[in-house]
């Protein structure tokens, strides 16, 4: 939990520090050691991603977002081949460029935290703790997603 706290802060400080250049802009690590460190984690944000491919309930584009960004600092090709990807590919490029979504990823981002919030709500209706948690969590993701700036041509 504490490297996805540190991942999502190093997200934050990359979009403050260069607004409207885009991830292409982004320079990549200098140091050697720091370079595999991004690319070890865009690996394993990657794999996790790839597990939503395969099952409905488990994101795929947050941990490919991640993906992208720690490749955009240790290797920009692979970055690069997230963004050709079909489907994902051009919104996550939009998003981490613009910081804007699409109306239907939006919809479908939040019907998709609905479907988990149930799924959370009937496995854990008995565990307060596990059933705030899981809820708290859907809610701050729900308007995080809500709040995003729609694309310029909607």
């Amino acid at each position: 939990m504490g490297q996805i706290k540190e991942i999502l802060a190093n997200f934050s400080r990359i979009q403050l520090r260069w607004p409207a250049l885009g991830v292409a802009s982004h320079p990549t690590a200098r140091n050697g050691f720091l370079m595999w460190i991004w690319r070890a984690v865009g690996v394993v944000a990657f794999a996790l991603g790839a597990i939503g491919l395969a099952l409905p309930v488990w994101p795929t584009t947050i941990f490919w977002i991640v993906a992208a960004l720690a490749f955009a600092k240790s290797n920009p090709s692979w970055a690069d081949w997230i963004y050709r990807q079909p489907g994902v590919g051009p919104a996550i490029k939009t998003f981490l460029e613009t910081g804007a979504m699409a109306r239907e990823a939006k919809i479908a981002a939040v019907c998709g935290m609905g479907l988990a919030a149930l799924i959370v709500t009937a496995f854990a209706f008995h565990k307060p703790w596990v059933l705030g948690s899981g809820l708290g969590l859907i809610a701050v993701g729900a308007v995080y997603v809500i709040t995003r700036k729609p694309l310029r041509d909607e």
